[in-house]
C-alpha cells in the first residue's frame, strides 16, 4: 500500500519547530535552561503519542481527531504553565504567558489546516492513490463507494467481482476471475464481502494474501469468525477487518521506531564503528586479501532489493550469493571466524539502518535466491516482508539463526517473525536488543 511516509515526520518536526521558535522568540529565558527545552519537547512527544494526535488513516479528516486536538492543547497548556514555576522562571507576567501559549495554539492549528488543504489538493490531482477492488457485492458496497469515490481520500476504485451477473461497467467478472485480475493489474488493496464468499474462498484469499505480499481486508457479516490477529477499522459506518494487522501499520509507531533506529545506529557508528573499522581493516589486510566490506543484494520491505553490508569474513567465492555459511566452512578466514562468532561482522549494517533500508530489530534479510526459493515452498514466508529487515530479531534471540539445515529451521523463523510483526512495541525492540548483546557476549552455538 502506498503511504506518504514523510507526512507524519514532517508534521512532527514542524510542530516542534513552531513550539521552540515561538518560545525562543517570546520567552528567551526558556532557552537558558537546557532541562526546560528537553521538558517541552519530550512532553509534546509523549502527549501526542498517548492521544494518537497525528492522523494515521487515509480517511482521517481535519475534524476526525478534534477531541484529541482540544485535549492536547489543555494538557500541553498545563505542561507549559507549570514549567515556569518548576524551573524558577518568574520574570514573565501571567497574561503575557497566556498570550504566548495562545499564539502557539494558533500557529499549530494554522499549520494543521494548511497541511490538510495541501494533502487533499495533492490527492485530488491523482497522486498518492491506492488501487482497490471489492470481491462480492452486498449492501455495504455503496457505502464503501462513497469512501472510495471521495478524491480527498486517494483511493482508485477499479471495480467489483460477484457471481451474480451484471451489466454495470464496474462489475469486472465473477469471483473466480478476481484472483488473476489482482495479480495482472497490480491491485494494492482487496476488500472482501464475507457474506458473499464461502469459507473455502475466504481461506483461499487469505493464502493468496500471505504468499503474494497483498493486503486483504474483510467486511464481516455476523456469521464469520476469524482466529488470526486482525484489527477493526471503520470506513464511515462500514466495519472492515484488516488481516495481518500490526502496531507498525500506524505511521506514528513507524516514526517512533525510525527515531529509535536513527539514534541507536548513530551511537553505534560514532562510538564503536568509528574506531573499530580501522582496527578490522588492519587485521583484515594482515589476514587475507580482499576488500574490507562485503555487500550483497537482499530483499527488504515489500520485497524491494537493497545492498546489505557486512565486514568481509570469507575469501572471494562464486557461491557467496547462493550458499549460506556452514559449520567449519572452508571459505571463512581466520579473522572472519572471530567476526562471525561474535557477530561483529554484522555491525556495518547499522549504515543500512541509518540509510533506511533496515531497522535495528526485524526479520533477518535473506539472500535473493533464498527468498525466491522459500516464497513458493514455505507458507506465509512473504508476510515477513511487510516489515523492514533487521540486524537482529525475535527469531535470532530464540536460537533460529545461522545455517538452514531442515524445513523446520525456516518455518520457525517465519513463525517468530510474524509474531513480532503482530506484537511489536518499543519495549519489545529494547528487550530483543538487550538479549542480542547478552547472547553475543556469552557466545552462540550457531554463530558461524
Amino acid at each position: 500500500m502506498k503511504k506518504s511516509n514523510f507526512i507524519i515526520p514532517l508534521s512532527f518536526i514542524v510542530h516542534i519547530l513552531i513550539i521552540n521558535l515561538t518560545l525562543y522568540a517570546y520567552t528567551p529565558e526558556t532557552y537558558l535552561n537546557g532541562y526546560s527545552i528537553l521538558y517541552y519537547n519530550l512532553t509534546w512527544l509523549i502527549t501526542t503519542y498517548s492521544l494518537n494526535f497525528y492522523p494515521t488513516a487515509r480517511r482521517d479528516g481535519f475534524m476526525s481527531n478534534f477531541k484529541s486536538f482540544v485535549i492536547l492543547f489543555i494538557i500541553y497548556g498545563l505542561v507549559y504553565f507549570t514549567s515556569f514555576v518548576f524551573f524558577g522562571m518568574y520574570s514573565y507576567k501571567p497574561m503575557y504567558l497566556v498570550l504566548v501559549y495562545l499564539l502557539i495554539c494558533f500557529l499549530l492549528t494554522l499549520f494543521r489546516v494548511l497541511f490538510y488543504w495541501a494533502k487533499n489538493l495533492y490527492r485530488t490531482k491523482g497522486y498518492n492513490s491506492v488501487s482497490v477492488v471489492v470481491i462480492g457485492k452486498d449492501k455495504n458496497l455503496q457505502k464503501l463507494r462513497r469512501i472510495f469515490d471521495n478524491p480527498e481520500f486517494g483511493y482508485r476504485y477499479m471495480g467489483y467481482f460477484d457471481n451474480v451477473k451484471s451489466n454495470s461497467p464496474s462489475c469486472l467478472g465473477d469471483i473466480e476471475s478476481s484472483f488473476n485480475y489482482i495479480f495482472e493489474n497490480n491491485v494494492e488493496e482487496v476488500y472482501c464481502m464475507a457474506s458473499k464468499l464461502s469459507k473455502a474462498e475466504i481461506q483461499y484469499l487469505m493464502k493468496i494474501a500471505d504468499n503474494s505480499l497483498k493486503r486483504i481486508k474483510i467486511i464481516p457479516d455476523n456469521k464469520e469468525l476469524f482466529s488470526r490477529a486482525m484489527s477493526l477499522e471503520l470506513y464511515g459506518a462500514v466495519p472492515i477487518l484488516n488481516l495481518r494487522a500490526s502496531p507498525l501499520d500506524l505511521d506514528y509507531s513507524n516514526l517512533i521506531k525510525r527515531i529509535f533506529d536513527v539514534l541507536f545506529s548513530s551511537m553505534i557508528i560514532l562510538f564503536i564503528l568509528s574506531w573499530l573499522i580501522p582496527i578490522v581493516f588492519i587485521l583484515m589486510k594482515i589476514d587475507s586479501k580482499g576488500p574490507l566490506f562485503f555487500k550483497q543484494q537482499r530483499h527488504g520491505v515489500n520485497r524491494d532489493i537493497f545492498w546489505c553490508y557486512k565486514f568481509r569474513s570469507m575469501t572471494k567465492s562464486t557461491t557467496s550469493d547462493t550458499q549460506m555459511a556452514t559449520k567449519n566452512d572452508v571459505r571463512v578466514t581466520r579473522l572472519g571466524r572471530i567476526l562471525r562468532n561474535t557477530s561483529i561482522d554484522e555491525l556495518p549494517q547499522f549504515f543500512n539502518v541509518l540509510m533506511g533500508d533496515m531497522s535495528v530489530v526485524g526479520p533477518r534479510p535473506h539472500m535473493v535466491v533464498h527468498t525466491q526459493q522459500y516464497e513458493s515452498s514455505v507458507d506465509k514466508y512473504l508476510v515477513r516482508h511487510f516489515l523492514k529487515p533487521g540486524i537482529t530479531g525475535l527469531a535470532q534471540i530464540q536460537g533460529c539463526r545461522g545455517e538452514i539445515v531442515n524445513r523446520s529451521d525456516i518455518v520457525n523463523r517465519v513463525r517468530y517473525d510474524i509474531f513480532y510483526m503482530e506484537k511489536w512495541s518499543l519495549a519489545l525492540d529494547a528487550k530483543i536488543v538487550f538479549l542480542t548483546v547478552y547472547n553475543a557476549l556469552k557466545g552462540e552455538e550457531r554463530a558461524y
